[in-house]
């Protein structure tokens, strides 16, 4: 036997549901309510279309800045500086010496110091040229009158010139003798030898002293 429904049941059951779908209407319209967006009802312009005539822009021209002072120029101050007092002392001069009326006061003499020579030095150019008596064309006929030709050179052909080196000293004596280029085959000893015998010559002069100097002379070889 089927039971009957009582309609304070189905009252209480349709109640429920009525607050379910009141409260999901009310929450629909609380997010409709924050989703929606009001615009002004307004004419849009659009800018591309407006034709209006601006005003020409004024070209603005650049400030023009004044140049700076110029920097004060200071005057040199110009200070007074008193004269020179003069200071009237007596000074008085103790001296060792009785100086009288009569007293002669001899001129002190300076004497110059005297140039130290440099012993043995050996000078090649000097004021005055040591000189052979007679002069150079003397010296050579001397050469010429002493000098014997060597017998092996004469054989051998051999010509030339032997340059011989020497010192003339102070007293105008041949020194240090020895032939710096030679021809060979005996006259090189043979200039020397000729060089070595040579009277004295006249010493040369430095300074208005007689030094030694070096000289070198050639001595020719000729078959005649």
């Amino acid at each position: 036997m089927e039971a009957k429904k009582s309609p304070e049941a189905d009252l209480t059951k349709k109640s429920g549901l009525f607050l379910n779908i009141g409260f999901v209407i009310s929450l629909s319209l609380v997010l409709f309510a924050f989703e929606y967006k009001s615009y002004d009802d307004g004419s849009l312009m659009e800018l591309a279309a407006v034709n209006d005539d601006f005003e020409e822009m004024t070209e603005i021209p650049p400030t023009e800045q004044p140049p700076p002072p110029p920097p004060k120029i200071q005057q040199p101050e110009i200070i007074e500086v008193p004269d020179e007092e003069e200071i009237e002392e007596d000074i008085e001069v103790d001296l060792d010496i009785d100086i009288t009326d009569e007293t002669v006061i001899e001129e002190a003499i300076f004497e110059e110091p005297e140039e130290e020579e440099v012993a043995d030095e050996i000078f090649t150019i000097v004021e005055k040229q040591p000189g052979y008596p007679g002069g150079m064309g003397a010296f050579y006929k001397y050469v010429q009158k002493k000098m014997k030709y060597p017998s092996q050179a004469r054989r051998m052909g051999i010509e030339g010139k032997v340059f011989v080196q020497f010192v003339v000293d102070k007293s105008g004596n041949i020194t240090d003798v020895k032939v710096i280029r030679g021809v060979g085959a005996g006259c090189d000893e043979e200039a020397a030898r000729v060089i070595r015998n040579s009277p004295k010559w006249s010493p040369g002069k430095q300074r208005g002293k007689s030094v030694k100097v070096r000289m070198v002379l050639p001595i020719t070889f000729k078959l005649s």
